[in-house]
């Protein structure tokens, strides 16, 4: 507990009223909160009696993390890690009441012969200070805890393990008797129960945290499994038993409008939240399985899309190479991979540098994922018949200049796309495909004719996405010889040992040793060579050999490189490329 621990004397620090006056304002100057937000809590406070951190931190408007490192600086006091707290009770069991520390929020951290360190969610409580000094007739020296942390220390502690959750199900309890209710007006009265609530929102806030990108709820015959997808791979979380299905996803269902009383078919609906300060839309999908609904949430969160081809992946090479056709007055540009490789970032990106007062910009998305100022973005609804192609053919007299489509899924949508790009338009598509030679095959095959193909497909680029390993606890090792051997990495240095790096897990990527995804990928761009094998029929090992005489680095090279580098690791770039 060094950074924990009391030196005598100890530092001064800023006094406690000060401190939570100047709090919104140190929010506002870090760019955490608006004015307005402040105004508007400020106005609750009046009524409600509630200190101004909790009012923030329960309206959304900033994050625990936030006003904990706003005390650290006006304060004057450190932070508490997470490993800091203790394991067993620092107090005698007679000086003070259990149910104390919880109301007030905050957890002795040790005690010595003086004093008592105290953990506070909000260090200017001197009621509390004073009520821990009067008990233990000691001083009380404060410290900034993150109110989550204190809670679940607390449960540790004090309350025999008992995690958010367990107190969450034992509450669940008292409403039992309407779980296996098929009635719906019951199964409404269920997930508005408030443990319900507090578990949902408790399951979402946590996702966020984790960095997650998708939510999974999955019932099964004996479990209510919950899974985070984090960084492309799936991590099962703590979850609650399956006599809650029914509470949780109905609650789920609520949250995002859909019909409650449907549980045969798919429905899919949206659900828009304020999370740590943050606006979060969260894409709600569910489905009939055996034992109930399996819902999957996608998360969005706007404020942590960076639309910049350097953050994604792009070396300089195929970044000169794509922004050669991207600046073409016409043609189609078409960004390939399976589900969940970063196709539609790349296109925002790609559409953000576009996007100029001289350029009209129409897309036709399913769904609209991120809003762009700027560009018209049109939301595909299958159900009033707009669909790709019957909106493609309404756009196209927009008079656009670039044109977005979300997919290219049938012919119709692709024979459009390849008109517009014949009569002087841009236009940008995904498609999906293993790699970029694949895509000229998969067109061919779709019905769209090869002499139509060369005259527009300018470019394809091809991507899969691959952990980042954590620039804090990452570790070098030097290679075996017969792995550099067998991989060739010898080409991507210049050393003579060649060196790379593995996960090892620390406090910033919690314990996972990865932190964030980047894009590995190879670009194919259209040569008359290529257009000579395209008008042949000729098949994608053709087309991708010749596009590496070329000069084209495939994904699998990209990937190596990027290892080398100490982005990534093989086992990563052997995980998501077909060379495995």
């Amino acid at each position: 507990m060094t950074n924990l621990a009391v030196t005598e004397p100890e530092a001064e620090q800023a006094d406690a009223s000060e401190c939570i006056d100047r709090l919104g304002n140190r929010l506002i100057e870090r760019e955490k909160l608006s004015e307005a937000n402040l105004l508007r809590a400020q106005r609750v406070q009046e009524t409600s009696g509630e200190s101004l951190d909790a009012i923030l931190i329960k309206l959304g408007l900033v994050s625990e993390r936030d006003v904990a490192e706003a005390f650290t600086h006006l304060c004057g006091l450190p932070l508490v890690k997470e490993w800091d707290y203790p394991e067993v009770q620092p107090l005698e069991e007679k000086q003070i009441s259990h149910r104390f520390f919880k109301e007030q929020g905050i957890l002795p951290l040790y005690e010595e012969e003086q004093i008592v360190v105290l953990a506070m969610a909000n260090p200017t409580d001197s009621y509390a200070i004073a009520a821990l000094e009067l008990a233990t007739g000691r001083r009380v020296v404060p410290r900034v805890g993150l109110r989550s942390e204190i809670e679940a220390a607390y449960e540790r502690v004090y309350g025999a393990g008992k995690s958010t959750l367990g107190q969450i199900e034992e509450s669940l309890s008292l409403v039992d008797d309407l779980v296996n209710a098929e009635d719906i007006e019951h199964l409404k009265d269920l997930a508005s129960e408030a443990p319900v609530i507090r578990l949902v929102n408790l399951m979402m806030t946590r996702a966020v945290e984790s960095r997650a990108s998708d939510i999974h709820v999955e019932p099964f015959e004996n479990r209510l499994k919950i899974r985070y997808r984090i960084d492309g791979v799936m991590r099962e979380v703590e979850s609650p038993p399956a006599r809650l299905s029914a509470a949780v996803i109905s609650r789920i269902k609520i949250m995002a409008k859909l019909n409650i009383a449907e549980r045969r078919l798919p429905q899919d609906g949206r659900i828009q939240l304020r999370i740590q300060g943050k606006e979060i839309d969260l894409r709600v999908s569910t489905v009939p399985t055996l034992y109930g609904e399996s819902v999957v949430m996608r998360i969005l969160d706007k404020a942590s899309v960076v639309l910049d081809f350097g953050v994604l992946g792009f070396s300089p090479d195929t970044l000169r190479r794509f922004m050669e056709i991207l600046n073409l007055p016409h043609g189609i540009l078409l960004v390939t991979g399976p589900t969940g490789s970063g196709k539609t970032t790349t296109l925002y990106t790609a559409l953000q540098r576009l996007n100029t007062p001289e350029r009209k910009i129409l897309t036709v998305e399913d769904p609209v994922e991120y809003q762009l100022e700027g560009v018209n973005q049109i939301q595909v609804k299958p159900q009033i018949d707009l669909t790709f192609a019957s909106a493609l053919r309404s756009i196209v007299r927009q008079d656009p200049d670039v044109i977005m489509i979300g997919e290219m899924r049938d012919l119709e949508t692709a024979s459009i796309a390849v008109q517009s790009a014949l009569t002087g338009h841009l236009v940008l598509s995904t498609l999906h495909t293993n790699d970029a030679a694949s895509s000229v095959t998969r067109l061919l095959d779709m019905g769209v004719d090869d002499y139509l193909l060369t005259s527009t497909v300018g470019g394809i680029l091809a991507q899969r996405l691959v952990r980042m390993l954590c620039t804090h606890c990452r570790e070098p090792y030097q290679a075996l010889p017969e792995m550099v051997e067998e991989l060739q990495l010898r080409r991507f240095t210049d050393t003579p040992q060649v060196q790379l790096y593995k996960p090892v897990g620390c406090e910033h990527c919690k314990e996972i040793g990865y932190m964030g995804r980047m894009a590995i990928m190879e670009f194919l761009i259209m040569t008359d060579e290529l257009r000579r094998l395209v008008l042949k029929h000729a098949d994608a090992g053709d087309i991708q050999r010749v596009s590496q005489e070329q000069g084209m680095d495939t994904m699998y090279e990209d990937g190596l490189r990027k290892a080398v580098a100490g982005q990534t690791t093989i086992e990563e770039v052997l995980r998501v490329t077909q060379e495995a």
